[in-house]
């Protein structure tokens, strides 16, 4: 299974391994407001995207 999110210019991203995305997020972007590449989009990680994601995720587990 999969997610998307938004990248920085409002493209919805398919994430084909969400666990692998989260757990780098939280081990390189884990405070502050940093730029992550993910295959040439761009996101802005911020305490916004991270509880954003952190709501995805916890989306995702239940499915």
């Amino acid at each position: 299974m999969s997610i998307e999110i938004e990248d920085n210019s409002g493209n919805q991203v398919r994430i084909p391994d969400p666990d692998r995305f989260y757990d780098h997020i939280l081990q390189f972007h884990s405070r502050g407001k940093s730029i992550h590449d993910e295959n040439g989009h761009y996101f802005t990680v911020d305490d916004s995207f991270r509880k954003r994601l952190e709501g995805l995720m916890q989306s995702f587990k239940q499915n």
